[in-house]
């Protein structure tokens, strides 16, 4: 079963991904987690190198690329091949409440974690409620 919520400013923040998460074949599985001061996407690179990894932001749109190069000792030819090798990459679409300057990445145990702040402008805040002065009466 496949719990989903709706969030109607998560959905207007990432809209629709600009390239979809099937890429030849292979998936770059990815969660996006809504936080008080902004989201957090969580992608899944096992087997990546850190160095081979790569992200961007240019326009809008955050970009993740990296790249699983096959390991085979010379003579031996893979019998069975169900891991996916080469190039991955993935487009999500930001809107303009994300503080694109301030995004950070970090990556641990095969998951990318990248830290998409929202725009100060975005943040909730309390709005003060002004009342009008009524005027006093004298007895």
């Amino acid at each position: 079963m496949l719990l989903t919520s709706f969030d109607p400013f998560a959905d207007q923040l990432f809209r629709r991904p600009v390239t979809p998460p099937f890429i030849g074949g292979s998936v770059m599985g990815m969660d996006a987690i809504r936080g008080e001061t902004g989201f957090e996407l969580r992608f899944d690179l096992p087997g990546v190198e850190p160095d081979s990894i790569e992200v961007t932001v240019d326009a809008g749109v955050l970009t993740v690329s990296a790249r699983r190069s096959q390991e085979y000792a010379e003579g031996h030819t893979p019998f069975i091949r169900e891991r996916a090798m080469g190039t991955f990459r993935r487009r999500v679409s930001l809107s303009d409440a994300v503080d694109a300057d301030k995004i950070e990445a970090s990556y641990d145990s095969g998951v990318l974690t990248v830290h998409v702040p929202l725009a100060e402008k975005a943040l909730p805040r309390k709005v003060e409620i002004k009342t009008s002065a009524k005027p006093e009466i004298a007895a």
